[in-house]
């Protein structure tokens, strides 16, 4: 129930992505006409200088800690869902700067002489540069870099050995906020997106300071863009 409210809220409180493929509207970018051969008709079109779209995907996440008992190396599954948007950093080149927000779901799962599984579900806001690269008339490959901020909303903690399960950010648990670096690529085609990538979390998310405590996740998304 509390994640289908998350999803819901994500979907609806958000503004979202249009790759920079899709339709040509507004003042953009405009490639300059061929230099050689071809009709002598120039034939104008553009980028549109802001951009907004739907995102709904999975991860795949791990949490690695000085602590054994925080350290959940192998790889968990969960999703995203949200919202994006975008605008033009110049009109002479087809760089974006995107955020939005997102709802997602990380964590990892390990067994240090206990099974246990780690749930850490976030409102997630990206903040990435994104290089659109024309490779068809309708199509743009699109690597983007950058970083994102995130902050806890939910998850628990399930000890399987002990049969116990306790929040995710309590005390001797994690931290509710996390930040790090996002990087990866998409694919524009007409009005569909998908992407590619991964995020380093830099931040220490665990509430001992003595130990390193990091999040990690490869995501993959898919997108409608309007």
């Amino acid at each position: 129930m509390k994640r289908t409210i998350f999803c819901i809220a994500a979907i609806f409180s958000l503004i979202m992505v249009v790759p920079v493929s899709a339709q040509p509207r507004g003042r953009g970018y405009t490639p300059p006409a061929p230099r050689y051969g071809g009709s002598s008709r120039v034939t104008r079109y553009h980028m549109p200088n802001t951009y907004f779209g739907l995102r709904f995907g999975v991860s795949a996440s791990h949490v690695n800690s000085d602590a054994t008992y925080l350290d959940g190396g192998k790889s968990q599954s969960g999703m995203n869902v949200g919202a994006v948007a975008g605008i033009q950093m110049s009109p002479m080149m087809p760089l974006f700067f995107e955020t939005g927000l997102l709802y997602t779901e990380k964590g990892g799962k390990g067994d240090n002489g206990n099974k246990f599984t780690f749930d850490l579900n976030y409102l997630e806001v990206p903040l990435t540069l994104k290089y659109s690269a024309r490779v068809a008339p309708a199509t743009a490959v699109e690597p983007f870099i950058g970083g994102y901020l995130a902050c806890g909303v939910g998850g628990k903690i399930k000890d399987f050995g002990n049969r116990s399960a306790y929040s995710s950010f309590g005390d001797g648990g994690f931290k509710r906020f996390d930040g790090g670096i996002r990087v990866g690529c998409g694919l524009a085609w007409e009005m569909l997106y998908a992407e590619l990538g991964y995020d380093f979390g830099l931040t220490n998310i665990g509430d001992d300071y003595f130990n390193d405590t990091h999040n990690g996740a490869f995501f993959a998304n898919i997108g409608i863009n309007f």
